[in-house]
């Protein structure tokens, strides 16, 4: 996250966050140039910030140079220049405030449709690539790259300044903020690719900035139930992982590992949420969290319980996502043919089309079911399809080896990757 608060700083300087993104990276080049020479220094990410910033100050006074030449053209390009360097004094001494939570929600300006806020901000705090993104949305790459372009350029355009919004219009953009928040989140918990299983620092940085956005907007419950979702499931973190950093599904879990803290700072949010009114899509997801949270043994799950908020949810905020992982409650709560029912209903939807926990849980539930050579095909398909080289492995292994019916242990981590068409779902798999 650290690329996002150099980023964040140099936008609220320059106004500009395709010139901010330029400067970070210039000053990442000169890092790759000098540090073999010179050493690598203490703190990379102050010098980095610090070389980004000495940049965008000598742009500014470029411009300002430049205005002063101009005078003679009229009055009004004296007040520029004048407003610009007292900005850039303010901005020098400006060592209070929140520079990635600005950006997150300048990023999020009512001026960008919403699939452009969404992408612009992923890829500006939280470090995800357009593939990443993409997989994210399940939507092609190039339209990633698409979205995030033309975000960009309409913020230069419409000369959007880098700047909290006032209290009165902070509402018409919560809710992009929110989904963001809880994208980045999702992507630290479950990585779409690479060598790890997670990503931790992106669940901090989301926890961080949802705290702080459920400080400033106090009055909002979804904003306590987007805190109460992610403090539960990050409460997990510790135990997701084996010494090898090996995915352990969530009924293999020690329970003990389990962050209590974490576990009772989110079922408190919960509270908070549910006394301001009805609960929404994130207050719905951590009450289904919770379930998880109160069971001392997986065998305690009260998995009706999940699979009716699962269906207060789809009613709610219906999504192909929230589907797969009422499934898997359901086959949880009610047998794998009553999951199965709902999994194959959702064959023909476009956006699963190349969801690799789509097949994970028909995989499981057909092994339930004593479907074996059903079974092993759907995991071949999952492996085929996951770009996670840790969720790849458990595939393969569940392709290859001895497909036993088993309790619904692959099963429970089931669909929660927490990704979808509108909004990720977490909740009745690993979650």
């Amino acid at each position: 996250m650290e690329s996002a608060r150099v980023v964040g700083g140099l936008a609220r300087m320059v106004h500009d966050v395709g010139l901010a993104e330029e400067l970070a990276q210039d000053a990442l080049v000169a890092a790759l140039e000098q540090w073999p020479e010179t050493g690598v220094p203490d703190n990379p990410g102050a010098w980095i910030t610090l070389t980004a910033r000495h940049r965008a100050i000598d742009r500014l006074r470029r411009v300002t140079r430049y205005d002063r030449k101009l005078e003679e053209v009229g009055r009004d390009m004296e007040i520029r220049r004048q407003a610009a360097e007292a900005e850039l004094d303010d901005v020098l001494d400006d060592h209070v405030g929140d520079d990635v939570l600005r950006l997150l929600f300048t990023a999020c300006h009512p001026v960008l449709p919403t699939e452009g806020r969404l992408a612009l901000t992923l890829r500006l705090l939280g470090g995800l690539t357009t593939r990443e993104i993409a997989r994210a949305f399940l939507v092609p790459e190039p339209t990633v790259g698409q979205r995030i372009s033309r975000a960009k350029r309409t913020l230069t355009e419409r000369r959007v300044r880098i700047e909290m919004p006032a209290p009165a219009e902070m509402g018409e953009r919560l809710s992009s903020v929110l989904e963001v928040i809880y994208l980045i989140f999702n992507e630290g918990y479950s990585a779409t690719g690479g060598g790890d299983w997670t990503r931790p620092a992106l669940c901090e940085e989301a926890l961080r900035l949802g705290r702080l956005t459920a400080g400033l907007v106090p009055g909002e419950p979804e904003a306590h139930g987007l805190v109460a979702l992610m403090e539960i499931q990050a409460s997990r973190l510790g135990a997701r992982t084996g010494p090898d950093g090996e995915p352990v599904l969530l009924l293999d879990q020690d329970r003990s590992m389990w962050d209590r803290l974490l576990i009772r700072r989110g079922l408190e949010a919960l509270g908070r949420a549910e006394a301001l009114g009805t609960l929404g899509p994130y207050g719905l997801q951590a009450a289904i969290a919770a379930c998880h949270a109160r069971a001392l043994h997986a065998e305690d799950t009260d998995w009706e319980r999940m699979a009716a908020l699962y269906r207060v949810l789809a009613h709610v905020a219906p999504s192909p996502v929230v589907e797969l992982n009422r499934a898997v409650a359901v086959a949880m709560a009610y047998g794998p043919a009553k999951g199965l029912e709902i999994v194959d209903g959702l064959a023909g939807e476009r956006v699963l089309r190349d969801y690799p926990q789509l097949p994970a849980v028909r995989g499981d539930l057909l092994a339930r079911l004593g479907r074996t050579e059903e079974a092993r095909a759907e995991f071949g398909r999952a492996a085929a399809l996951t770009r996670n080289e840790r969720e790849r492995a458990v595939f393969l292994a569940r392709a290859s080896g001895p497909v036993v019916p088993g309790d619904g242990r692959a099963v429970a981590e089931g669909a929660a990757r927490g990704r979808g068409e509108e909004r990720g779902t977490e909740g009745s798999g690993e979650g």
